[in-house]
């Protein structure tokens, strides 16, 4: 079975769009560089207590186009097209232009005004430890299948996307370990599937309810596994994924 990297995906800001990159150094026990490494968090008290923004109560966000430029932490956003917002987010000033424009872009929030912030640490993760996601193309068809409409990949909001095993083969890579290009990776458990799916990536309508379709045509709410990195090193797109042996 030939297994091949497809794409690679950031999503340098938590609930909004992310952006493909064609190669990633990646490290031990961390995320995709710069993935996740910044939200908007509701709530003036400390971050750990805020709740953050996410496509379940902030659908308009999937309407902004979001691009990153790593190497000088600089956020450009746009809409239709055309740029609303840019600032240099590692910085208090680059953090206060975003803070305004999502002030005014998701006014009337029965949450309160959002404000723009920076992980404490690698990236807000949803877990205790730190994972990349990937889903299996193949399975995505599947479910279009089931669903009998198009369903984009983009909706699961993976960081690797592979081709290559047959639908739903990618869920008995649990506890295995995959290698691709350098790097050394563990499949820790399945993806389950949340409302956020839901959500058109191009219209930021509620379109498609994934998280029923998934049960009522498998018995399940999952759609992608979730890998650690267990050795670092460098990725790209377009590489081979070696399924390794137990």
């Amino acid at each position: 079975m030939d297994v091949k990297l497809e794409r690679i995906l950031r999503y340098p800001v938590k609930g909004l769009p992310g952006e493909s990159v064609e190669t990633a150094t990646l490290e031990a026990r961390k995320p995709l560089p710069d993935d996740r490494r910044y939200a908007l968090a509701y709530g003036s008290g400390p971050l750990r207590d805020a709740q953050l923004a996410g496509l379940n109560s902030d659908k308009r966000l999937g309407l902004l186009g979001l691009g990153y430029e790593a190497e000088t932490s600089t956020l450009t956003l746009s809409r239709d097209g055309k740029k609303v917002a840019r600032g240099q987010v590692d910085q208090p000033v680059g953090q206060s232009v975003m803070s305004q424009f999502f002030a005014a872009y998701l006014k009337d929030n029965p949450r309160g005004t959002p404000r723009f912030v920076e992980a404490p640490e690698v990236g807000f993760s949803d877990w205790d430890e730190h994972f990349l996601h990937l889903i299996n193309l193949a399975t995505v068809t599947d479910l279009e299948r089931v669903a009998r409409t198009t369903v984009d990949p983009r909706r699961f909001r993976a960081n690797l996307w592979v081709s290559g095993p047959p639908a739903w083969g990618e869920m008995d890579w649990v506890g295995r370990r995959l290698q691709i290009g350098e790097v050394l990776l563990e499949v820790a458990d399945k993806t389950e599937r949340c409302a956020a799916t839901s959500v058109n990536p191009d219209t930021a309508e509620s379109d498609l309810n994934v998280p029923r379709t998934l049960r009522a045509g498998y018995g399940h709410l999952d759609m992608g596994i979730y890998v650690r990195v267990l050795a670092g090193g460098a990725i790209k797109a377009g590489d081979a994924v070696e399924v390794l042996p137990l």
